[in-house]
C-alpha cells in the first residue's frame, strides 16, 4: 500500500546566568514545553536500544525469548478487519479513528459559507471554492491571505483545521470550530495573540508536522530536511489505527498464515502482558505531556527510549497533582492508587471504541463495591473496602444529582482549548480544609462557593471527625518544600525515604533537592540512581549535576551511561560534559556513545530551533567551535522569536571581538521586542560586561519587572545594585524575591551577607535562623 504523504502546495509566506561573558545557557534541554497534541518542546538524543521492561541498571537480565522476529513493517490496515470485525466495529466512528482526515464535504463540520469571525485583532473568513476549503486570515507577515484547509483534526467538542503554507509545512489554525455551540471561537482568547506572538497559527509553536500530527496518525514520521528546511512528512494511515497501538503488523500476518510460535503472534507488545506497564506506556506516548527523543517511536521499547516524561512542576500541576496546565492524563494517573494496583486505562476504556466500559458510576464499581471484590483481573484488590459507594450515605449526594457520580468528587477537571473538558485521573480525595490551606483545587469547593464552601469545609470536617492521622502527606510536603517554610529539608528527606511513593511523585521531589543540598540529599538521590522507574533515575541525575561540580559527579553517573533506557543515558552523557574534558577513565568510550546519542537525538530535531542551540552548546564545549555560530544561525532561521538563540549568538559575537555587530543584532531584537525581559535582561548584562554599570539599571530593572517570577533576574538586578553600591536597593530587591520565592537559597545568602555589610546584624540573624529550620545540613552554614 502506498503510503500517504503531506501534499504541500503553497509557497511560504515571508517569513546569565553570570556577569562574565560565558554562554547563557549550559548544555541541558530547553525547559519550553507546549501542550499542542500533547508533544512538548525540549531536546536531548537517541539511538535504539532494545530494551524489555527493564527496572534499574543493577536488575537481572530477563529469560531469552524464543524465535527472533524480521524488523516488522506496516501494512493496509483494511487487512485487519477480516479477523478482528468486533474491534473494528467498535473502532469505526471513534476519536481514534477520525482523529485526522482529508478536509472534504464529508468531514470537514465548520461552516466555510462566506462567514466572517474576528478575534485577537484579526479577522478570519471562511470559505468554499469548488470542492476546496479555504480560509483567508493574517499569516506569518501580518497580511491577509488565502489558505488551503489540507485537514480536519478531531471532531468533538471541537474541531481543527490543518492549514497547508508550503515546503510541507501544515499549521494549526488558533480558529477552531464548536461542534456542541456551532460557532468559530479563538482558542487563546484574550491573550493578544496576533501574527508578532509566538502562539500565532503561522509560528512555529503551531507546526503541526512536529506538534500535532504524530498522535492523530498512524506509522507517522516527520522527515525534515535540514538542509532543505523542509518537510516530506508520511504516514501509513490517517488517524490512529490498530498498528498505532499494537505495532506493525507484517509479522502477525505471517503468523496468522503458518500460526508459528512467533513471540505475541508476531506483534513487538503484547498489551495484555501481565504487567499493566507494557499498556499504560503505550497509551501515554499520547496520553501524556512529554518531549520526544527523535522522530516517531519504537513499538516494544520504554516510552522513555522514545520520550522524556514531564514530572509534576508547579507550571503544570497543582501541589496535590492536580491537572492545571493541558498535561493529558497519564502524569495524573500515575500518580493514583489505581495505577499501584495494577489498573490500566483498558479497564475502564474500550480502546477501540474510546467508550467507558460501563455506564454511570458502574466502571468504579468493578472494583468498588458491596462484596469488596475486584472484577477486574489483574487488580489487586487488598485493601478494598466492602461498602455501597453508590449509595448516599457515601456520595451525600442525592442519586441523579451533581456530586452522586463518582467522577463529580473524585475526577474533577477543567476545561481546555476553549470548550474541551478533561477529568483528572489522580483520582483524589477531596478535602476542601487542606485545599484551602495548599491552595489547591477541590471538588467540593467547586461547587460550593462563598459562605457556602465555608458551611460544607466544616461539614466535611465533621464527617471525617474519626479518621486516623495519616503519615506526612505528599501534598503537604510539597507546600513546606516550594514555599521555604521550616522542616523544609526534613520533609523532603521523609518523602523519599518513603517506599510508597509514585515514581512521578518521587521524580518530582528529586527536582527539588537543588534548594536543599546536604550530605542526606546527596545520599537519597544517589540511592534512586538505580531507582526501577527510569523517570526517577533520570531526575536523580538532575539532582546530583545541581548538587555536584562535573568532576566530583563523575563516579556516581558514570555507571548509567550504559543505562538501558536512553533517556537516562544522554541525561547522564550530557552531565558528564564538564567531567569528560578531563577524561573519565575506563568509563571514557562509554561517554562517547551516550553524547553521540544525544547528538543524534538534537539532529532529530533540526526543524527546532531549541535543537539547533543545543547542538551549538555541545560544540562549544567539545572543541567544535567552527560549527556553532551557524548553529546558532539557523536556530534563529528556524524561529526569529527564539530569544535563548539570540541572547546566545550576542555573547558569541561579543566574545569573538565582533561587538557592533553583537549589539546591532541585540538592538533590533530588542526594537522588534521590546517587552521580552530575557532580552532586557541581556542587554544590561552587555552593559555590565562593557563597564557601563550606570546604563544597565535600567534594562536590568525592566526585566525583573517584566517578568517578576524569574529569580535569575530579580537576583542579579541585586548584585549589580550591589555591587554600584546601593546596597539598600540590592536588598530590598533580594527582599522582594523572597517573598515571592522564600526558598531562593542564592537570594537567601545574599541577602544576610549585604545586611551584616550594611550594620543590620539582626535582619541577617533572623535570616539565618529561619535558614537553619528550612535545611540545618546545607553546607553553606558550615
Amino acid at each position: 500500500m502506498p503510503e500517504h504523504k503531506n501534499k504541500a502546495a503553497d509557497p511560504k509566506p515571508d517569513s546569565p546566568s553570570n556577569l562574565t561573558g560565558r554562554l547563557l545557557f549550559p548544555v541541558i534541554i530547553a525547559t519550553l514545553l507546549l501542550a499542542v497534541a500533547g508533544i512538548g518542546w525540549f531536546l536531548l538524543s537517541s539511538t535504539p536500544t532494545p530494551v524489555a521492561l527493564a527496572p534499574a541498571p543493577t536488575a537481572q537480565p530477563a529469560k531469552a525469548r524464543p524465535v527472533a522476529m524480521p524488523p516488522a513493517t506496516m501494512v493496509d490496515e483494511v487487512q485487519c478487519q477480516g479477523c478482528h470485525s468486533p474491534q473494528v466495529k467498535d473502532w469505526q466512528g471513534s476519536h481514534h479513528q477520525l482523529a485526522m482526515q482529508d478536509a472534504n464535504a464529508d468531514t470537514v463540520l465548520g461552516d466555510f459559507n462566506n462567514v466572517s469571525f474576528k478575534a485577537e485583532n484579526e479577522t478570519t473568513r471562511f470559505s468554499r471554492k469548488d470542492d476546496a476549503f479555504w480560509v483567508n486570515t493574517p499569516g506569518i507577515d501580518g497580511k491577509n491571505a488565502d489558505f488551503k484547509v489540507a485537514y480536519t483534526f478531531g471532531i468533538a467538542p471541537l474541531q481543527q483545521y490543518l492549514i497547508e503554507v508550503g515546503e510541507g509545512r501544515l499549521q494549526a489554525l488558533g480558529v477552531a470550530w464548536d461542534t456542541e455551540k456551532h460557532r468559530w471561537f479563538h482558542l487563546y482568547p484574550g491573550q493578544g495573540v496576533n501574527f508578532k506572538n509566538p502562539l500565532h497559527w503561522s509560528k512555529p509553536s503551531q507546526n503541526a508536522n512536529f506538534m500535532c500530527v504524530e498522535c492523530h496518525t498512524t506509522g507517522f514520521k516527520r522527515n525534515f530536511d535540514a538542509a532543505k528546511n523542509t518537510f516530506d512528512s508520511q504516514w501509513n494511515s490517517l488517524g490512529v489505527g490498530c498498528q498505532a497501538c499494537h505495532g506493525p503488523a507484517s509479522n502477525h500476518l505471517q503468523w496468522t498464515a503458518k500460526k508459528g510460535d512467533l513471540v505475541h503472534k508476531g506483534f513487538a507488545v503484547d498489551l495484555k502482558d501481565q504487567n499493566a506497564t507494557v499498556e499504560l506506556e503505550t497509551c501515554a506516548r499520547c496520553h501524556s505531556r512529554r518531549a520526544p527523543l527523535g522522530d516517531g517511536f519504537t513499538v516494544g521499547k520504554r516510552l522513555m527510549d522514545d520520550y522524556l516524561l514531564s514530572a509534576l512542576t508547579r507550571e503544570l500541576y497543582a501541589l496535590d497533582g492536580k491537572i492545571k496546565d493541558e498535561v493529558f492524563e497519564h502524569g495524573s494517573f500515575a500518580q493514583s492508587k489505581m495505577a499501584d494496583k495494577g489498573v490500566r486505562c483498558s479497564n475502564c476504556h474500550n480502546p477501540h471504541s474510546n467508550e467507558l466500559k460501563a455506564p454511570g458510576n458502574g466502571v468504579c464499581l468493578q472494583c468498588h463495591n458491596t462484596a469488596g471484590k475486584t472484577a477486574v483481573a489483574g487488580v489487586d484488590g487488598k485493601g478494598l473496602q466492602a461498602k455501597n459507594y453508590d449509595s448516599i450515605e457515601h456520595t451525600r449526594h442525592t442519586m441523579g444529582q451533581p456530586g452522586s457520580q463518582c467522577v463529580d468528587c473524585h475526577m474533577p477537571g477543567k476545561f481546555y482549548m476553549g470548550n474541551d473538558f478533561r477529568h483528572d485521573h489522580s483520582f483524589s480525595i477531596p478535602n476542601p480544609e487542606r485545599a484551602k490551606k495548599l491552595g489547591t483545587p477541590d471538588a467540593c469547593l467547586t461547587c460550593h462557593q462563598g459562605k457556602a464552601g465555608d458551611k460544607v469545609t466544616e461539614q466535611f470536617k465533621l464527617w471525617n471527625a474519626a479518621s486516623a492521622p495519616q503519615a506526612p502527606r505528599y501534598d503537604e510536603s510539597l507546600w513546606l518544600i516550594r514555599n521555604g517554610q521550616p522542616g523544609a529539608a526534613q520533609a523532603l528527606k521523609e518523602q523519599l525515604q518513603r517506599s510508597n511513593l509514585p515514581a512521578i511523585q518521587r521524580a518530582t521531589l528529586l527536582a527539588e533537592l537543588a534548594l536543599y543540598p546536604s550530605e542526606q540529599a546527596l545520599k537519597l538521590a544517589s540511592k534512586d540512581l538505580n531507582n526501577p522507574a527510569p523517570q526517577v533515575r533520570e531526575s536523580a541525575i538532575r539532582a546530583i549535576s545541581a548538587i555536584l561540580p562535573p568532576a566530583e559527579r563523575a563516579p556516581l553517573l558514570t555507571p548509567l551511561l550504559v543505562d538501558p533506557v536512553k533517556a537516562v543515558r544522554i541525561a547522564a552523557a550530557r552531565d558528564l560534559l564538564g567531567a569528560a574534558r578531563d577524561g573519565l577513565g575506563n568509563a571514557r568510550g562509554n561517554w562517547d556513545v551516550a553524547i553521540g546519542e544525544y547528538e543524534a537525538v538534537q539532529n532529530s530535531l533540526a526543524e527546532r530551533a531549541e535543537a539547533n542551540l543545543n547542538l551549538a552548546m555541545l560544540y562549544q564545549a567539545n572543541g567544535r567551535s567552527a560549527e556553532v555560530e551557524g548553529l546558532l544561525r539557523t536556530a534563529l532561521k528556524r524561529d526569529p522569536d527564539f530569544y535563548p538563540a539570540l541572547v546566545t549568538l550576542v555573547q558569541w559575537l561579543e566574545a569573538a571581538g565582533r561587538k557592533q555587530e553583537a549589539q546591532a543584532l541585540l538592538d533590533q531584537g530588542l526594537k522588534d521586542h521590546p517587552q521580552a525581559a530575557l532580552l532586557q535582561h541581556s542587554l544590561g548584562l552587555a552593559l555590565i560586561r562593557a563597564g557601563k554599570t550606570a546604563q544597565a539599571m535600567p534594562a536590568l530593572l525592566k526585566a525583573a519587572r517584566l517578568e517578576p517570577q524569574n529569580a535569575q533576574y530579580g537576583y542579579v538586578l541585586a548584585v549589580a545594585l550591589h555591587d554600584s553600591g546601593k546596597v539598600d536597593e540590592a536588598c530590598l530587591e533580594l527582599e522582594r524575591l523572597l517573598k515571592e520565592q522564600p526558598a531562593n537559597r542564592n537570594a537567601r545568602l545574599s541577602l544576610i551577607q549585604y545586611y551584616l555589610e550594611n550594620g543590620q546584624e539582626p535582619k541577617a540573624q533572623v535570616l539565618l535562623q529561619g535558614w537553619k529550620k528550612m535545611n540545618m545540613g546545607d553546607p553553606a552554614l558550615k
